[in-house]
């Protein structure tokens, strides 16, 4: 068999009227991106009009956050948890009930608890207060009251690997910031930065509150998981952290690191499995809006520390005896010269 030149094989390409496969590969990209955006403007609309709004009552009043009110601010939204999952059963929602019961739990500890729609919570793992090290996670889309479970279990799984792992005297906590109503993943809102932009004035505000609830200087990273990591984008300028670790993640509305403006050290990793790979990362003008997030945060061209995450998938970045969650709890504990490149 010849070998042929590659001048050949393009000339040969264009007699037979194919398109080259790059070119193949992009067209089918652009149409499927069209098609979400379709399916996002029709489907997710129907959806959410199928389902009634859950009643639940509005959230407990709170004395501002310090070290001093945590322990009131954990009873009263475990009384408002309790109250949601009441109201949520007698509306014939056993699910929601069930959830917002385990969250009443004597043993749950949370910050915000807002069971209203979709629903809010910032749940707490560790001893905030006197932590000196703090991990927040940023949740992406899909994430509510009804899946929140999942999202839980990555945060306690960090919690008990960094108090495995932490020299002795350094104290840590994890936070779970289920802070904003997260894009539904078939929709139109999954593929703008437009709820990132909303969530992004409460994340500072919550770090904010992190640094005034610390009886002592706290070091805080930020964990942020697929359009999380919009949201950490959005936020990053000026937010007082010593890391960002971007994972899983689509875009940060940016194309490289440095115009996050921000003196955190800038992470990233993408696990093998993870369908992420496969989207196209740009930004482009469709009817009047963009969509899309820019550069892929593990390209080199990004400039982002990247880490490796191991053969996971979307959802298994925070997996016991996982690369990707060896690799996070040191980057929580600053451990910076141990973290595996990927």
């Amino acid at each position: 068999m010849g070998a042929g030149t590659a001048d050949d094989g393009a000339t040969a390409g264009r007699r037979s009227g194919e398109r080259p496969r790059g070119r193949r590969r992009a067209g089918r990209w652009r149409r499927a991106f069209l098609a979400a955006l379709v399916t996002g403007a029709v489907v997710a609309p129907l959806s959410a009009a199928a389902r009634p709004e859950i009643p639940a009552p509005a959230p407990a009043v709170l004395a501002p956050l310090t070290a001093g009110t945590l322990g009131a601010a954990y009873a009263a939204n475990r009384a408002n948890a309790a109250q949601a999952s009441r109201m949520a059963a007698a509306h014939g929602d056993t699910g929601r009930a069930a959830a917002e019961r385990s969250m009443a739990s004597p043993s749950r500890r949370f910050l915000v608890f807002d069971g209203r729609g979709p629903g809010l919570a910032t749940e707490v793992f560790g001893d905030l207060a006197r932590a000196d090290r703090v991990a927040v996670l940023v949740p992406g889309s899909d994430t509510s009251l009804d899946t929140y479970g999942r999202f839980r279990a990555g945060a306690a799984a960090l919690q008990r690997q960094l108090t495995g792992r932490a020299p002795a005297g350094t104290r840590t906590a994890v936070v779970a910031w289920l802070g904003y109503r997260t894009p539904g993943t078939i929709s139109a809102t999954v593929l703008t930065t437009g709820r990132a932009e909303q969530a992004a004035p409460q994340l500072r505000a919550f770090v904010e509150q992190l640094h005034a609830i610390a009886s002592r200087q706290v070091q805080v990273a930020l964990l942020c998981h697929s359009y999380g990591s919009v949201v950490c984008g959005r936020a990053a300028s000026g937010l007082a952290v010593d890391d960002i670790a971007l994972i899983g993640s689509p875009g940060t509305g940016v194309d490289s690191a440095a115009a996050l403006h921000t003196p955190a050290r800038i992470w990233a990793a993408r696990g093998a499995d993870d369908w992420v790979a496969d989207v196209p990362h740009v930004r482009t003008d469709l009817l009047g809006a963009t969509v899309g997030f820019g550069r892929d945060p593990v390209s080199p061209a990004f400039g982002a520390r990247v880490f490796a995450a191991g053969d996971g998938g979307h959802s298994d970045y925070f997996t016991p005896g996982s690369a990707s969650l060896t690799n996070l709890t040191r980057i929580v504990l600053g451990e910076t010269s141990e973290v595996a490149r990927a």
